[in-house]
């Protein structure tokens, strides 16, 4: 999960965004926001998506089809500048002792998917849009067998995991 990806990515689906209302939009990973808990006048948006893991000590990989991903983000009208702050959550290796919380990747697809949906919010929480009707659907690219593995995910730990809902 490369930032310029992620970056690149999210110069895309803001584009029409930036053109519409004219202010610039920056995205940053930040792994010290929480779920739940927003800084005053930001905006929150949580989403579930595929992902696949390498664990750093014996190779071993594994998909998961939820992947918590935490999203803040707010819109500065003084400075006309927006910005999205955003947090994945880790799992670790279930076969490893010790293992590391390792970081998701994200297949480029997932991540447009993604942030088309945050564009989404952006325009309904910033620009006081009315997104009832065409918005675009969350449809996580990749297949994941088997249960989730409450013991392995950092935001289950957290209390913050949506997989028991």
């Amino acid at each position: 999960m490369s930032r310029r990806e992620w970056q690149d990515i999210f110069e895309e689906v803001t584009g029409e965004l930036v053109e519409d209302y004219g202010d610039d939009w920056i995205i940053e990973f930040d792994d010290t926001i929480e779920a739940y808990k927003p800084a005053r006048d930001w905006y929150q948006y949580i989403r579930g998506a595929f992902a696949r893991f390498r664990c750093s000590k014996c190779g071993k990989t594994w998909p998961s089809r939820r992947v918590l991903v935490v999203f803040h983000f707010r819109l500065s009208r003084k400075s006309r500048r927006g910005t999205v702050k955003f947090r994945p959550f880790r799992q670790e290796c279930r076969t490893c002792r010790d293992a590391e919380m390792e970081k998701p990747k994200f297949a480029p697809d997932n991540i447009e998917a993604l942030l088309q949906k945050v564009e989404e919010r952006i325009r309904v929480r910033c620009y006081r849009e009315n997104w009832d009707d065409g918005h675009v659907p969350l449809r996580p690219v990749g297949r994941s067998e088997g249960p989730h593995e409450a013991a392995h995910c950092e935001a289950c730990r957290r209390g913050v995991c949506r997989q028991s809902e």
